[in-house]
């Protein structure tokens, strides 16, 4: 039986009816810049070449990540809007692995952005943010696309990872 069986029809159309990982992810982004300014904090890292680096692979892997799982989307003639609905079970490219690969794209880039700005509220906000795209659009999407796809779903959800 699935999570939903009470509202059968309510998740079929769409998974939300507004577009909370944008909004989630500027949100975070205006809110560290924010914090940082108004309740300065020291960076607790070393900044040296290492840091540099692993900030730097952080973010030009979460961009690249980013890029390979909206072309996956485009190619598989679905939308890559977050609150409308899908019209294709998308399990290549990097969905054969993570079924939310954009969502750690943009926590890969937040921790980027931390170590770049060397900003403490971007780690505060990137875990914020997980928290808050799981519950608001991760949980709604799977719903979403248990309604829309069933047992292939259902098989998909088996052999992969929400995160990592």
């Amino acid at each position: 039986m699935s999570e939903n069986a009470d509202t059968p029809g309510k998740y079929l159309d769409r998974p939300s009816a507004f577009p909370w990982p944008p909004v989630l992810w500027f949100g975070a982004i205006a809110l560290a810049w924010l914090a940082q300014t108004l309740w300065p904090l020291a960076w607790p890292g070393i900044d040296d070449l290492a840091a540099r680096l692993v900030g730097w692979g952080l973010g030009l892997g979460g961009v690249a990540l980013f890029v390979w799982a909206l072309l996956a989307l485009r190619a598989a003639g679905t939308t890559i809007l977050p609150d409308k609905g899908s019209d294709a079970l998308v399990t290549t490219g990097p969905f054969q692995r993570f079924r939310n690969p954009i969502y750690l794209a943009q926590v890969m880039i937040l921790l980027w952005l931390a170590e770049y700005s060397k900003n403490p509220w971007f780690i505060v906000f990137a875990f914020v943010h997980v928290v808050l795209v799981t519950a608001l659009a991760i949980i709604p999407e799977e719903r979403h696309l248990e309604a829309r796809f069933g047992a292939a779903y259902a098989d998909y959800k088996a052999r992969s990872r929400r995160w990592i």
